[in-house]
């Protein structure tokens, strides 16, 4: 076991109100798509309250959904989000959500048995989109090493 696990934070602005039809195919997906996670090899856990998602978590701003998980390993991480049922949906994300210029999505490592905060994830988001990839904060296409 690795001394390191993955975290993962991504946010997401919402084209339509979360009742709105046509965010309507999304939302049903919702408890399908996060039951995959929770059971993908190498998952370790996801932010949620108690209704199991976490899209009542207002921490951005009230237009955008925030996503953040823990992973045993980038393999892990990749297969669930590009090679199962999760990538029919975020081939569709550009339906439900507006593009976003600046970088919506960070990776970092935190030591295994911690569980990284918000106020963490954004900062390693702000750092990403400030300073670029870097062992502190960084994309998928540029992967850097645990410690």
């Amino acid at each position: 076991m690795s001394d390191y696990h993955l975290a993962q934070l991504n946010i997401a602005q919402l084209k339509y109100g979360f009742d709105d039809p046509e965010l309507a195919e999304f939302v049903a997906r919702l408890e399908e798509i996060n039951a995959l996670a929770d059971e993908s090899p190498g998952f370790v856990w996801r932010l949620q309250t108690e209704a199991g998602d976490a899209t009542a978590i207002d921490f951005f701003c009230p237009e955008y959904l925030v996503n953040m998980s823990l992973w045993r390993d980038v393999e892990s991480l990749r297969d669930y989000a590009f090679r199962s049922a999760h990538k029919a949906v975020l081939a569709r994300r550009h339906e439900w959500f507006e593009r976003m210029e600046e970088a919506y999505a960070v990776l970092w490592w935190v030591p295994a048995g911690n569980i990284p905060s918000l106020e963490e994830a954004r900062e390693r988001l702000d750092c990403l989109r400030v300073e670029g990839p870097g062992p502190r904060a960084f994309p998928f296409k540029q992967i850097f090493e645990p410690g």
